[in-house]
């Protein structure tokens, strides 16, 4: 398995299975997360990869980078707290059947670390029940027990969203990051099935 890091000014990258927009603060994060970042040229390639089937996750500012590219509907709020969040959080699958939770039990909780402050989901109602329908809720911030509570709600996302699919079910943007829980040496691993599922999706042909 070989990695190919690409600068965001590339306007193409080679064929790949898999393309991660990282967190981070993209053009620090003026104007609106993300709403600059969508305009850098790779994006465009980043798209007809997409369109080709071909699976893209986007974590933190790659979620954010997403919804506006268009890449994933809805937007991103501030916080509810106004304020930057940096803590572990609880996650519960609502969905495991799709390239990347394939892995996982539908309704595993799993413990991933946020750090944002923008990462309130927000979407019209008709976006809601699509995303419903189609269960392209992925995961949503719940109690250690698996609740869905306010309290445990860290942003004010909308239904406790915390990632979610497009229609082809190939792009999964996700406010937690789950590559911060993928080895023992930095106190976790529950990320890792994230990644194991990519692998025994065997990605695209």
């Amino acid at each position: 398995m070989s990695v190919n890091y690409v600068w965001h000014k590339e306007s193409a990258f080679p064929k790949t299975d898999l393309v991660v927009l990282p967190g981070g603060f993209s053009y620090g994060d003026y104007l609106r997360t993300g709403a600059i970042a969508r305009f850098s040229p790779v994006m465009e390639a980043v798209k007809k990869h997409a369109a080709q089937g071909r699976f893209v996750i986007g974590i933190c500012n790659g979620f954010q980078i997403l919804l506006e590219a268009g890449l994933l509907p809805g937007a991103m709020l501030r916080n509810k707290t106004l304020s930057f969040i940096c803590k572990r959080v609880f996650l519960r699958t609502e969905d495991a059947n799709n390239p990347f939770t394939n892995q996982l039990e539908k309704n595993e909780i799993i413990q991933i670390p946020i750090a944002h402050g923008e990462g309130n989901y927000t979407c019209d109602d008709e976006t809601f029940e699509e995303l419903k329908r189609e269960s392209r809720i992925v995961f949503r911030y719940c109690s250690e027990a698996g609740d869905i509570t306010d309290d445990d709600n860290p942003n004010g996302s909308r239904d406790s969203i915390a990632g979610i699919l497009n229609q082809n079910r190939n792009v999964l943007g996700m406010m937690p990051h789950p590559e911060r829980m993928s080895e023992s040496i930095l106190s976790g691993t529950d990320g890792i099935k994230i990644w194991q599922s990519l692998i025994e999706e065997k990605c695209h042909p």
